[in-house]
């Protein structure tokens, strides 16, 4: 981050059936019988079957996997990340790499993963560099698209140290990553998203939000298609104010520009992992400027719903000290849970999220 009701009896059936078939799910691999007639069209048994979706690809998200790739993305070998160097294009072909490997299509245009970023671009800087792009496609709204974010490059070596950004942010490059996996596999079930999911890990945020101002600036896809921005950045690490409550996580965005947004993350939360959602940070005013520190504000400032993940600083934000073995691997799993949950609601919901009415 850059320097916040009575059920009729075949009703009843047909939800005994559905959590039985849950409860079976991980010892019995024969599939299950499809639920009665009656409920077929029922909304109340499809919100149901939808929230069971949820929590079985949520769940395909572990703690050994975020940790596995962490290690390697925050890694002595990507030598810190630094934009435009040949560490941040290791880090560059390793996404790439894991896309391929996922079956997860590019999202640049012709299949390509990579948005190149011209020299010109960064001013009197001489780097080139790229964003990295997925992309899902949408079964039944493709044109509409939700973007989850993050930034792939940190601060690079300094003074001989290598500074690997394992929380900043590396945390949210690799949970973005597995996010898609569990999407891809969804999509391969026959459970797809409705709408389409555009995987977007920026470049050369660390100076100054660079990649995301080039995307904006260039969008692949056209911004007012784009539903929201979901951007992850820290989430890795506890803040040392929240020591004592650490089940959190702060929300920063959600409700500036829509309140249907702020609403649908309220449920997603209540109804997967439920942390603390946590709004210190949440306003335009606050003496940080943490709504204005990450990529989610190039969104902000188009017109882009957005919320920004974000755990906060600690001691060894910005340090060589910012290594993966300091990470809280299980509250980095339920972050990512959440994040998923919120984006699986977003691209299968009956509508985008409403913009509030500007005077």
């Amino acid at each position: 981050m850059i320097r916040k009701t009575i059920l009729t009896a075949s009703m009843a059936v047909a939800i005994l059936a559905s959590c039985n078939s849950m409860k079976n799910q991980s010892s019995d691999t024969t599939e299950s019988p499809a639920p009665p007639e009656s409920s077929m069209g029922d909304p109340e048994s499809s919100m149901m079957a939808d929230s069971d979706l949820v929590m079985k690809y949520m769940n395909t998200i572990t703690t050994a996997e975020l940790k596995e790739q962490l290690y390697v993305y925050a890694g002595d070998d990507m030598e810190g990340r630094m934009t435009g160097t040949p560490g941040q294009r290791k880090a560059v072909e390793y996404l790439k790499g894991k896309y391929m490997e996922m079956g997860v299509p590019g999202g640049a245009g012709n299949g390509e993963y990579l948005q190149p970023i011209p020299e010109e671009f960064f001013g009197k800087r001489k780097i080139t560099s790229e964003n990295v792009l997925a992309f899902i496609e949408g079964s039944e709204k493709p044109e509409e698209i939700l973007v989850i974010s993050a930034h792939l490059d940190h601060v690079g070596i300094q003074k001989g140290e290598i500074y690997n950004g394992a929380d900043d942010d590396g945390s949210g490059t690799i949970a973005l990553i597995e996010i898609a996996e569990a999407f891809q596999q969804a999509k391969e079930d026959g459970h797809g998203p409705k709408r389409s999911i555009l995987f977007l890990h920026v470049t050369a945020e660390e100076i100054g939000l660079q990649g995301s101002k080039y995307y904006t600036d260039n969008p692949v896809y056209p911004l007012a298609n784009t539903i929201a921005d979901l951007n992850i950045d820290m989430i890795g690490r506890i803040d040392p104010e929240r020591e004592k409550k650490s089940n959190y996580i702060y929300l920063i965005g959600s409700d500036m520009l829509s309140q249907d947004l702020h609403e649908i993350s309220e449920k997603a939360n209540k109804n997967s992992v439920n942390l603390d959602l946590d709004y210190t940070y949440n306003g335009t005013d606050d003496p940080n400027r943490f709504y204005y520190r990450s990529d989610h504000y190039n969104f902000a400032k188009n017109n882009v719903p957005v919320i920004f993940y974000f755990n906060g600083t600690h001691a060894d934000y910005h340090k060589a000290s910012d290594t993966p073995d300091k990470i809280e691997y299980e509250l980095y799993k339920e972050r990512t849970h959440l994040i998923f949950a919120t984006a699986w609601d977003l691209a299968n919901g009956a509508n985008r999220p409403t913009l509030k009415v500007t005077e």
